[in-house]
């Protein structure tokens, strides 16, 4: 049967307003089961950030465009494809940062934190934006931890630890089977040879390899060691190393860089077709990977050596090497790897009421155990006393208060101890002294 007038644009309306009720593509919700993974991420990056004495620094979402174009490279795939754009009112040509670290180069210039410090380690954490292909681990908005040293010396100890830091993230929240890879892509005294190397060895494959390598091949040939494109694949594995055509200061960085991580016993390996896909990068730049379940997901967390950023924003040359990590890549490699969900830890009492007077008083006790430090829940909208000790008992909660009518007439309540099912009355003007005591006897 036909549609009726009408009816057809009717459905699609309705069809529109259904795909509406959704995340755009490549977005997605954190529901709560997944914070408790993401709580145990950001408590590690905290703690490390604290142990090697780093600063938290947060920079907007939006970002001037320019800090990209000039800071990431007008070249890269992330200024020339992935950037959102956002409409202002103005002609400010404004976008949603799609990494952390030219902003906090932006940030280091503009404040002028090389004057209250020399050197300055900073650590940050943030939604990131892309407009790339949706895949495993890989969002339009995720999230990076970063760590950042800028200032100081162009010391390798501080390549080092900045590896060192990614290693123990890595290691702390138990990930296994973790592979580091290392390369160094030069300065500027060496980085010339090695791209005339490359483009000569690709001169014949020129037609072999996509339409973004022939470009790249002009403008930037060492963003062919970036491609990721099936055609692309093999030749890069042949293609030209660069520890040869390293100069004698980029050798000799490397090799102190090797030395601590040697120290340290912590394994890698060289990957000479590793150079990361922003222009700011120099001398060193490592990538972590997974073997095994999760490796799909490719690099967790990578970084480098950036001493020309800040240069390249309008500022001075400045030493300076960082990284980052993403935090959805880390929150599926858990998974795949079957690594035991983080648990919420358990409150130390559970409200119990009987009867609407005791519900009514429930709360203003909820109080008073907040006010004194305890740890406290309920189940306010159950009414049956069964119910709210299996729920009790579920939750892993040591002590249970009861009180019904015959408790507020008596201005008493009933503490139960829910390992071993004892209870017993006392003065509820005495409840958080006599629940503080019960707490301290069951940690001994």
């Amino acid at each position: 049967m036909a549609p009726k007038k009408g009816e057809k644009q009717k459905n699609n309306k309705k069809e529109s307003s259904a795909g509406e009720l959704r995340t755009p593509k490549g977005m997605h919700d954190i529901l709560p089961s997944e914070w408790l993974w993401r709580e145990k991420i950001y408590s590690v990056i905290s703690e490390l950030a604290d142990f090697y004495n780093f600063n938290r620094i947060d920079t907007p979402i939006l970002e001037y465009a320019t800090v990209f174009e000039r800071g990431v490279g007008s070249d890269t795939d992330i200024v020339n494809k992935e950037m959102y754009f956002v409409r202002s009112k103005g002609e400010d040509s404004l976008v949603m940062r799609p990494e952390g670290t030219a902003p906090i180069a932006r940030a280091y210039l503009e404040h002028h934190l090389g004057r209250s410090a020399s050197l300055q380690k900073l650590f940050y954490r943030g939604a990131m934006f892309r407009h790339e292909r949706p895949q495993a681990g890989r969002f339009r908005q995720f999230e990076h931890g970063g760590f950042e040293v800028i200032g100081g010396n162009n010391d390798p100890i501080y390549d080092a630890e900045i590896i060192l830091i990614f290693q123990r993230l890595l290691e702390k929240l138990k990930i296994k089977n973790i592979v580091l890879k290392i390369n160094s892509i030069g300065c500027r005294v060496c980085r010339p040879l090695y791209k005339k190397q490359l483009q000569s060895y690709y001169k014949d494959k020129e037609k072999k390899i996509c339409a973004d390598c022939q470009r790249r091949l002009k403008i930037n040939p060492m963003r062919l060691l970036d491609c990721k494109n099936e055609s692309c694949v093999g030749f890069k594995e042949s293609a030209p190393s660069f520890f040869d055509k390293l100069c004698s200061n980029c050798s000799s960085h490397l090799k102190e860089v090797f030395e601590y991580l040697d120290e340290l016993k912590i394994s890698y390996s060289i990957d000479h077709t590793l150079v990361r896909g922003l222009d700011y990068y120099s001398k060193t730049v490592f990538e972590f990977f997974v073997e095994g379940a999760g490796s799909e997901i490719g690099a967790l967390s990578g970084g480098g050596r950036y001493d020309y950023l800040l240069e390249m924003l309008g500022g001075r040359m400045t030493p300076a090497v960082g990284g980052a990590v993403g935090i959805e890549r880390l929150i599926t490699v858990m998974k795949a790897q079957e690594l035991e969900a983080p648990k919420k830890q358990p409150k130390k009492v559970f409200v119990i009421h009987v009867g609407e007077l005791a519900k009514k008083k429930s709360l203003n006790l909820i109080e008073k155990l907040r006010s004194a430090g305890i740890s406290a829940t309920e189940a306010l909208g159950r009414d049956s006393l069964k119910v709210q000790l299996r729920l009790a008992d579920k939750e892993g909660v040591k002590l249970a208060l009861i009180f019904g009518q015959k408790e507020i007439f008596e201005k008493s309540i009933i503490i139960r101890d829910l390992e071993n099912h004892l209870q017993e009355s006392v003065p509820m003007d005495t409840i958080v002294e006599e629940v503080k005591k019960r707490l301290v006897r069951k940690k001994q």
